[in-house]
């Protein structure tokens, strides 16, 4: 072996890889977003869950009941209530995550030594069934009739937590609506973003434009066929989901499939545009994994979205499968309709028009 052949191999490389920007970017990237993401945006320790309170006794001691609550930190107020027929509709629709309830005889109840408080918790996430745990934990500090002494907790908590949804926690009726939106993600992400570079890499790009085939026409005939893999991709899951795990669907199918055709749609344009940017099949996977990476750490599908600083929340509400998990989960878990999930709904529309028009505008101005 020559020593200075290999040198000038390794120098060559190098030098390579210095003009390639998209490489250069991986290599400092990758690390420094996985220590970001993972030291600072991803907290399994919960506060500050979306909540509502339906106070029917409205005493002094109810209110006093609520404000030890909030001072947990565990959970905050985010809309009102007056019944829990109103607390199960907003569970539901996924604008809380715990909702609590305290009778109009409270002040009996707490006498007695009776149950006087109700958690309802959504337990479609385990997570934050672990969290609400912590409300029923916590000591009622006040005694009717005598004056309130903190000092002196009553001997046992009297505030029960009701879970709905998944109450056995099952880890399967969590996880495998989630991966209908983990699997898409990462298969309509890569097999778009390598379609317009694998036409010019063989050639086939020049036979394209001398066509009558307009820009619109030839982005959307490669967004079709990889729509009909990812509705079998979609059924696929869903079958093996109800077979093997006995994963619930509680709301419409179609409902289902409507949402998973949206998430298509927004990986598949997101896809295109990283295709118009890449100059290569192995620089279209790279930003593949830059897209797939902030994804599945800050979507909800692994930690819990609620922990996450407003900054890691905000980047996640950009990104599709974040809407989509929501969706996914409101339907096939809590038997919602999209309709009263509309706002993670036109999320994604207004995401895939964007994308769409993103990519279409960048194919036009590469190829003229």
């Amino acid at each position: 072996m020559n020593l200075r052949r290999l040198w000038a191999v390794v120098i060559k490389e190098l030098r390579q890889i210095r003009r390639d920007r998209i490489t250069l970017a991986m290599i400092i990237g990758i690390p420094v977003m996985q220590l970001v993401l993972f030291g600072y945006a991803i907290n399994l320790n919960l506060r500050h869950l979306p909540a509502a309170v339906a106070d029917q006794a409205l005493t002094s001691g109810s209110r006093q009941v609520v404000m030890d609550m909030l001072a947990t930190g565990v959970i905050e107020p985010v809309t009102e209530a007056s019944s829990p027929q109103q607390l199960m509709t907003l569970l539901r629709r996924g604008e809380i995550s715990v909702g609590v309830v305290i009778p109009q005889d409270f002040e009996r109840r707490l006498a007695a030594g009776d149950e006087a408080v109700q958690v309802l918790v959504d337990g479609s996430d385990t997570v934050v069934q672990s969290a609400a745990v912590q409300l029923a934990q916590m000591p009622l500090t006040y005694t009717p009739g005598e004056p309130r002494d903190s000092s002196v907790p009553l001997p046992a908590p009297q505030i029960s937590v009701v879970s709905f949804y998944n109450p056995q926690r099952v880890s399967a009726i969590n996880i495998v609506p989630g991966l209908i939106g983990i699997i898409l993600t990462m298969t309509m992400v890569m097999f778009t973003a390598v379609a317009i570079v694998r036409e010019r890499e063989r050639g086939n790009m020049e036979l394209l434009i001398a066509t009558p085939v307009s820009s619109a026409e030839l982005m959307i005939g490669k967004v079709l066929p990889y729509g009909v893999i990812g509705l079998v991709q979609t059924s696929l899951i869903l079958i093996l989901g109800m077979l093997l795990f006995d994963v619930p669907i509680r709301g419409s199918v179609l409902d289902v499939y409507w949402a998973g055709i949206l998430l298509i749609l927004a990986n598949l344009s997101m896809g295109l545009l990283i295709s118009t940017r890449a100059q290569s099949q192995f620089q279209a996977m790279q930003m593949t994994f830059f897209v797939f990476l902030p994804s599945i750490l800050l979507s909800g599908f692994m930690f819990p979205f609620d922990g996450m600083p407003r900054a890691a929340q905000w980047i996640a509400e950009v990104l599709p499968l974040t809407h989509f998990l929501r969706l996914i989960r409101g339907v096939m878990l809590r038997g919602a309709n999209l309709l009263e999930l509309w706002p993670d709904l036109l999320a994604l529309v207004v995401f895939i028009v964007l994308m769409m028009a993103f990519a279409i505008l960048r194919f036009r101005k590469r190829l003229d």
